[in-house]
């Protein structure tokens, strides 16, 4: 039986607590499906149909994706694998729950993403709709793991996500409802989970490059946390929006050695930008990770994850008390299977988009993975230095500088840099940040009859390009600029990928001219500010 767009089913199926859910509902159309159970960040714009981001629901092979550290389109391959679930899973709730079935179809991905991404025994998948309610999960685990409200020390505070500020101190991060549907008030706390944060930035606003002295800091204010008799969640940085890392090996090596069973860390591995072998180190020292399937694996957004190292489930078990506030960020198939004592406490409540956008993510990253590691390091090498020597060259971008020594031999691929950040100058004097955002959105449009020119010019402007969203960055002599970023994706590794290696170097030089085509239509854009539309 193929799901059509308009049929509907009549079925209903009691859950506990009087809830209703329909099995009807799966008859929506996908895309309606994929952009439902979040919060106000995946609304469509009513005239173009895409996220703030620029992403629609549906595959969209015409635009270029150079986005991959805020959103991508999704590709045509994971929409099918959405579709087919969709499908599965509604010839399983025929003969079962709507619930049962989803609850299990959930547990298969949590088996999925462990063997994709290698992951030791014993570790448990959290699944949420976005890596933003993952910190918040996180949050509630570390208060179990610690025995008590910690404070939150947060690396890379000036580059890590916009709700993270809120989080972080156990505050609703949305303007309108959780992805429940729970109304909410932004930055108003979640009772019984709400704490202090202390931010540790990794810009020095002064230099204009990474702090030198970052380690230090998250040192001081650990020491100067533990000295109030508070118990610490340390969220570490990898990576950040400009692909920086943060504190260093021997800085949590000094920590774990200092501070045993004092302090709980969790990993900012929301880009997903790391090496299967690093992530697997951060777990075995009994780390927790967050992560999403729509960053660097190019999911569509959002698709969040807490990866939980083998043993900390233990302390769910002297949970007496759950924030009430807390109940509308998560529902009872979110929660491991084997986390019975917790799940039995929440509601029965699938959500629908969430899981077929982690089904299409999980197609993605299984592609990525099929791809053989030497191939994947060598195409993000040629990459790097072809996108890095574009920049250079380019009399209108500006290179954000990359932090010094941050190369580790342990992290795969990853030794290579995936997002290159630039600022934009016109005249040899920076864009404004406006100017900038103006470009930005400038580049996802088709600017044929904006910007007109040469037939070779029109050729450019017209190609829909999407390009990482535009960072606040200080600057040491003047006001703050707006950075753009290229991005290296999972899916440009797939796609150039080939057994025949002669096709596979076409394939990346195929991509490489197509972002040499990027950065001349930026620099167009620029040449014709009165045209770029605000």
């Amino acid at each position: 039986m193929s799901i059509g767009a308009s049929r509907p089913l009549d079925i209903e199926r009691a859950s506990e607590g009087g809830s209703r859910y329909r099995l009807r509902d799966l008859f929506t159309p996908l895309d309606t499906l994929l952009v439902s159970g979040g919060d106000e960040r995946l609304a469509l714009d009513a005239k173009e149909r895409v996220n703030a981001y620029g992403c629609g629901p549906s595959p969209d092979p015409e635009i270029w994706n150079f986005a991959s550290s805020t959103a991508s389109a999704i590709s045509q391959a994971a929409y099918d694998r959405a579709a087919r679930a969709r499908e599965d899973l509604v010839h399983k709730s025929l003969f079962d729950e709507v619930e049962i079935a989803f609850d299990r179809r959930c547990e298969d991905m949590r088996d999925e993403l462990r063997g994709h991404l290698q992951l030791p025994p014993g570790v448990d998948v959290v699944f949420s709709p976005s890596g933003t309610d993952s910190q918040l999960h996180a949050l509630f685990l570390a208060h179990a793991v610690l025995g008590a409200p910690p404070v939150t020390i947060v690396v890379g505070a000036d580059q890590t996500g916009s709700g993270t500020v809120h989080t972080a101190r156990g505050h609703h991060f949305s303007t309108t409802t959780t992805a429940s549907g729970v109304a909410v008030r932004k930055d108003a706390a979640i009772a019984g989970l709400a704490g202090d944060t202390i931010g540790v930035p990794l810009l020095d606003a002064a230099s204009g490059a990474m702090c030198t002295d970052a380690d230090a800091e998250i040192i001081r204010a650990i020491e100067v946390s533990l000295a109030r008799g508070r118990r610490v969640l340390l969220q570490i940085m990898d990576s950040s929006k400009l692909d920086w890392r943060a504190p260093s090996a021997a800085c949590l090596d000094e920590i774990g050695r200092r501070w045993p069973r004092q302090i709980q860390v969790v990993v900012d591995a929301c880009q997903a930008r790391l090496g299967r072998r690093r992530l697997r180190s951060y777990l075995d020292r009994g780390y927790m990770v967050l992560m999403t399937g729509s960053k660097f694996f190019g999911g569509p957004a959002f698709s969040g994850a807490l990866l939980v190292p083998k043993g900390l489930s233990r302390a769910l078990d002297r949970i007496e008390r759950i924030a009430p506030d807390f109940f509308g960020y998560a529902g009872r198939c979110d929660w491991p299977m084997a986390w019975t004592a917790l799940r039995s406490r929440f509601e029965r409540r699938p959500n629908f988009g969430q899981w077929l956008r982690w089904e299409a993510a999980l197609a993605e990253i299984e592609s990525y993975y099929a791809v053989p590691g030497a191939f994947r390091a060598k195409a993000m090498a040629e990459l790097a230095i072809g996108i890095d020597s574009m920049i250079t060259l380019s009399p209108s971008l500006r290179a954000v500088p990359a932090p010094v020594d941050t190369v580790d031999a342990n992290n795969e691929e990853f030794m290579q840099r995936s997002i290159f950040p630039f600022t934009l100058t016109r005249h040899n004097k920076p864009v404004s940040i406006s100017d900038t955002s103006a470009v930005h959105r400038a580049l996802a449009r088709d600017m044929n009859d904006d910007v007109g020119g040469s037939a070779a010019d029109r050729e450019v402007t017209a190609q829909r390009c999407l390009v990482g969203q535009p960072v606040r960055l200080a600057q040491p002599d003047g006001a703050p600029q707006a950075v753009l970023r290229l991005c290296v994706g999972a899916r440009l590794v797939t796609d150039a990928w080939s057994a025949d290696s002669a096709q596979a170097q076409r394939n990346v030089q195929h991509i490489l001219d197509r972002i040499a085509h990027v950065l001349v239509k930026i620099e167009l854009l620029l040449d014709h500010t009165a045209a770029v539309p605000a």
